[in-house]
């Protein structure tokens, strides 16, 4: 069921729905099937695979070859320099959502001591208590540790 209360479609397709066969995706792609079992090889664009273990690529692999394509053609870097961006890329994803993971988590702590703060505070007993001025003396006080004889000046 989602959010609103229906079932979801067990059929349902999303962008990481394994679905598209190696030739369909060489296709979409613009790639030739050979460069894609290379680039799976190379662990650059990794589909998922059939009981047969034939490859089935999603939405998200067709868009990643194409992306593969464009810093190889367009901007010349060899594959091993791509492997290492797509490295630093999910690298990257996975800490900004372990920071909104964290920040989630210093957020609801941060409620709760509010809510705490806000108890201590209602605790307080708001009693009238007297005010009375001091007076302010320009009183010195010199202090001599005990044991030390005190030493004449000269």
């Amino acid at each position: 069921m989602d959010t609103s209360g229906r079932r979801r479609n067990p059929y349902e397709l999303t962008e990481e729905t394994p679905v598209y066969v190696i030739s369909v995706a060489a296709q979409l792609s613009g790639l030739h099937p050979q460069t894609l079992r290379q680039y799976d090889r190379l662990g650059l664009v990794s589909p998922d695979r059939t009981a047969g273990r034939g490859r089935r690529y999603s939405a998200r692999d067709i868009e990643l070859l194409r992306q593969v394509q464009q810093l190889s053609q367009d901007e010349g870097i060899n594959l091993a320099g791509i492997k290492r961006i797509i490295e630093l890329e999910n690298q990257v994803a996975a800490l900004q959502q372990r920071v909104a993971e964290l920040q989630s988590a210093v957020e609801g702590a941060a409620a709760t001591m509010r809510q705490r703060e806000a108890a201590v505070h209602a605790s307080y007993r708001r009693d009238l208590v007297p005010y009375q001025e001091v007076q302010q003396t320009s009183a010195l006080v010199v202090w001599r540790p005990k044991g030390r004889p005190s030493q004449p000046t000269d």
